[in-house]
């Protein structure tokens, strides 16, 4: 637990970069076999990484939001895909923190976990019928109430990680009412299964397989809270543009390593020396900071700010996702321009950072959700 004893964010990301060193490679291997890189998480688990946004009062060092933002990006940079399945985690962690919302057994139980062990947990949401859950759909996963507890059924798709958390946590329709449950169900109950359905051309490796749960027996005191309509933006999926912008980052370095160093004889110098080359290096490395500008501008925003402040921070968070998720991919472009052809190869990293961070687009919130939002903001409905 090697990143719990540290006393700054300096310490930790400098311990962290070099935890991170072998995840580039490994994070290639399993690209091409479109496996998670479980040996990346490991890391994670090990280091006490996954315990960073968990309460002090259990362990953890609660950090603020800004800062675990930058973890992520620097993780990302190295493999995205690992950067995107740890994140779901530490998104989870950072809004319980928040919050306090599951009851205090559960807290002591399944945070001390985290802390001591790095068990990892995520929430299934996504439904095929109901497709987005930002887009408010009703669950089909329904949890009927009985004598013992709970009866649980239903399916959930993209669930990232599926095969390798130890908590799943479950949004279900409870019959009696209507309402939104979140239920809290261990890795091995009977009834659970996955099913290896990810194939995706995108973060094809982060094993975001389904999860089916048929008639699952949880007892009663499984249900962590009723979900209620939020009064607080959900801070945490700024992960999502964190990992995209990481990877973009990523980009960059390939194609200025190959403008150094590519010289064809057609010229005699290095390519970098041509004004094109240069300008779209350039145009990328702006857009990489501009979009660092918006990130950790917005996220300091929201560390500082009060309750009320945070109330008002719903449209900032929505433009960040937007702006650096199509910044992220301009800039894998424009390097894959400076690269060329060549970027296309399986052998190249651009072609994986290409395919990898399009998948941004289908992350929430959605681009026409952002931009709906903005209107409405603006002519006061």
């Amino acid at each position: 637990m090697d990143l719990l004893n540290t006393t700054s964010a300096v310490e930790r990301e400098r311990r962290l970069l070099k935890l991170i060193k072998p995840f580039y490679k490994i994070g290639a291997q399993h690209d091409r076999t479109q496996t998670v890189p479980i040996e990346n998480i490991q890391v994670l688990r090990d280091s006490g990484y996954a315990a960073l946004a968990v309460e002090k009062e259990f362990g953890g060092l609660e950090v603020p939001l800004s800062e675990w933002l930058r973890l992520q990006e620097l993780i990302a940079r190295e493999d995205g895909p690992t950067a995107l399945s740890i994140g779901w985690h530490m998104g989870t962690m950072y809004q319980e923190a928040q919050e306090k919302s599951w009851p205090k057994s559960h807290r002591l139980h399944v945070l001390k976990a985290v802390v001591n062990k790095g068990m990892l947990l995520n929430t299934a949401a996504t439904e095929k019928a109901t497709g987005s859950p930002t887009r408010g759909g009703v669950f089909q996963t329904s949890a009927k109430k009985t004598t013992e507890g709970w009866m649980i059924n239903g399916e959930k798709t993209f669930y990232t990680l599926a095969e390798h958390l130890d908590y799943y946590l479950v949004l279900a329709t409870i019959e009696e009412d209507g309402t939104t449950g979140l239920f809290l169900i261990e890795k091995g109950t009977e009834g659970v299964r996955v099913n290896p359905t990810w194939d995706m051309m995108a973060m094809g490796s982060t094993g975001s397989h389904d999860l089916v749960l048929d008639r699952v027996k949880v007892r009663e005191d499984a249900l962590l809270k009723v979900q209620m309509r939020q009064e607080l933006p959900q801070a945490w999926l700024l992960h999502i543009p964190a990992c995209y912008l990481g990877i973009g980052y990523a980009a960059i370095q390939e194609a200025a390593t190959y403008a150094r160093t590519y010289a064809p004889n057609s010229i005699g110098k290095p390519i970098a020396t041509i004004p094109t080359v240069r300008q779209r290096l350039g145009e990328a490395m702006l857009l990489y900071q501009q979009s660092q500008s918006i990130l950790y501008g917005v996220s300091k925003q929201w560390d500082e700010a009060s309750k009320d402040e945070r109330k008002t921070m719903r449209l900032p968070f929505m433009m960040t996702k937007k702006s650096v998720v199509q910044h992220a991919i301009n800039m894998v472009d424009l390097s894959m321009k400076v690269v060329g052809a060549q970027s296309l190869a399986h052998a190249s990293p651009l072609s994986r950072y290409y395919r990898n961070v399009r998948a941004g687009l289908h992350n929430p919130p959605m681009d026409d959700q952002t931009i709906e939002f903005a209107a409405k903001t603006l002519l006061n409905e």
